[in-house]
């Protein structure tokens, strides 16, 4: 830990200030702000509806991990366990239905998104997946996201479990080399100007 800086689980009873910090934390992730890119609106509204239900599902399907100080949270991450394909498959099903018959371009863009993951996602079962981590801005470069992913990839090595990501910009993908991932494969481009993911794998 930095500066008395603390990593654990989140619990239910925490579903609102994570979910606050996870929103905030996510608005300029470079795929989130692809997707609602010319759509403040439907972005306002994701981070008051969607994240408190994708943090209170996670934490009951998966696990959430956070770090931060006294109380306040600085960085947020959503990690699974996966033995199959078939939960990215159902994601992409549902996402292509949501995107028929309507011209909202994020609804597009997240079916795009969810193909593209559901495609390429790794057929080696099981293993943990980094689906989400995102670090509050002001507490970006304090090592909150290092701490966690450490703590996690610790645990992961401990287990003979190989840990698995797509970075999403080049830095981040620097910053996971440097904590033991290997770019793995070819990179996968999202259409229509959307940024480029890098296969990560981390195996102890």
């Amino acid at each position: 830990m930095t500066d008395g800086q603390w990593v654990r689980r989140a619990e239910l009873s925490e579903v609102a200030a994570v979910a606050t910090a996870f929103a905030e934390a996510s608005r300029d992730e470079a795929v989130s702000a692809w997707v609602m890119d010319g759509h403040p609106e439907i972005m306002t509204a994701l981070e008051k509806d969607y994240a408190p239900i994708l943090i209170e599902e996670t934490i009951g399907r998966d696990e959430v991990w956070i770090a931060g100080t006294g109380s306040d949270i600085r960085a947020v991450s959503l990690w699974q366990q996966v033995d199959s394909i078939e939960r990215y498959q159902e994601e992409a099903a549902q996402a292509r239905t949501r995107a028929e018959g309507s011209d909202l371009r994020p609804l597009h863009r997240m079916a795009a998104v969810t193909a593209l993951l559901a495609e390429h996602h790794p057929r080696e079962f099981p293993h943990r997946y980094l689906y989400a981590i995102a670090t509050v801005p002001q507490w970006r470069g304090h090592g909150a996201g290092a701490a966690i992913i450490g703590n996690r990839l610790k645990q992961a090595a401990a287990q003979g479990l190989p840990v698995y990501l797509e970075a999403s910009t080049v830095r981040s993908s620097q910053l996971y080399e440097r904590l033991g991932f290997a770019r793995t494969g070819a990179a996968l481009p999202l259409p229509d100007g959307g940024p480029t993911l890098w296969p990560m794998w981390f195996r102890g």
